[in-house]
């Protein structure tokens, strides 16, 4: 797909390891309405990269061509006028360009510009790049890895889900909407409410295990995070919400039957007509039973000593699908 040359578009790129590409593709359909090819995406919407965890910059094209000469020529008409700036050459998927001639063009780029270059600590980076037979050039947003610290939470259970896995929830629950108003509804040490907090989404908590509410009240101060946490049943919060998370308790299947997640997620299901839910068996009869409807799905292999899979089903009320 070919950007439209204009400020409105973006191009995004991701990183991920192996094992999370699924979820890296999925949270993509569900932010964007769209699929990413070769770890690169074209869109229109304007997003912060750091609402993903696998996305690792966003390029705002300023300019679009696919003779270089005219490519420079486009530039130099925005006359662009600012001291300390950065120029990067983004090597994408299928660009083969020598070392020598990207720091080539790095310079023909500078020339573009009226004002004095900062290579250590530029005010503003741009960037041009090189996909489809196309050159682009635009300013470059990056993601920014202080949720990275949630890794050293105080409170954590041993099978809790990672802050990848977690962040990648928040995002697909809120659609990378600021404003949402999400609900971890089987909390635990508050590993999702974390990553929410950091993205300034306000997210409340419940879990009926008292251990686990205690530490997620010592997890969101630990980080000075402001958010509501309930030690209750889910069947008794009120509050409708826009979307809600259920990573479903890994021992469940252990020492019951499906009449607990049924319980769950039913009871969930009236607070909001949105949900994302994490499980380690196949649930889909319980999502259907709730009058939910799958809309996207996939599975998360961890790969260690023994292989541990998870299965992420982003659900929707049925009713509204089939009003659509």
């Amino acid at each position: 797909m070919i950007p439209k040359t204009s400020n409105s578009s973006f191009i995004y790129t991701f990183n991920y390891d192996y094992h999370h590409e699924e979820l890296c593709k999925m949270e993509c359909r569900q932010m964007f309405g769209a699929k990413m090819t070769n770890k690169l995406l074209f869109s229109d919407r304007k997003l912060d990269p750091s609402i993903s965890p696998f996305i690792k910059l966003r390029l705002d094209i300023i300019a679009s061509a696919s003779n270089y000469t005219t490519f420079l020529s486009r530039i130099k008409e925005q006359h662009i006028e600012l001291h300390d700036f950065k120029v990067e050459y983004l090597i994408l998927d299928g660009d083969d360009t020598p070392k020598y001639d990207r720091r080539e063009k790095q310079k023909d780029i500078g020339y573009c510009i009226e004002g004095r270059p900062d290579f250590e600590n530029p005010i503003i980076t741009y960037a041009l790049c090189h996909y489809d037979n196309i050159w682009h050039f635009g300013s470059v947003k990056k993601e920014n890895v202080a949720w990275h610290k949630h890794r050293q939470k105080p409170h954590s259970f041993s099978n809790s889900i990672g802050t990848i896995i977690a962040k990648t929830l928040v995002t697909m629950a809120s659609k990378g909407v600021p404003g949402s108003k999400l609900l971890d509804a089987c909390c635990g040490v508050g590993t999702v409410m974390l990553e929410a907090c950091i993205s300034g989404i306000h997210i409340d908590g419940c879990d009926i295990n008292v251990r686990a509410y205690q530490q997620a009240l010592k997890n969101l101060q630990y980080y000075t995070y402001t958010a509501h946490l309930y030690h209750a049943d889910i069947k008794d919060l009120e509050q409708q919400y826009d979307a809600a998370i259920i990573d479903l308790p890994y021992n469940l299947y252990s020492i019951t039957k499906e009449d607990i997640a049924s319980h769950i997620i039913t009871a969930t299901a009236t607070l909001s007509d949105r949900l994302i839910i994490v499980s380690i068996a196949d649930i889909e009869s319980v999502i259907v039973a709730a009058g939910l409807q799958v809309i996207d799905y996939c599975t998360v292999v961890k790969r260690g000593k023994s292989f541990f899979t998870r299965k992420i089903w982003v659900c929707e009320n049925k009713f509204i699908q089939d009003n659509e």
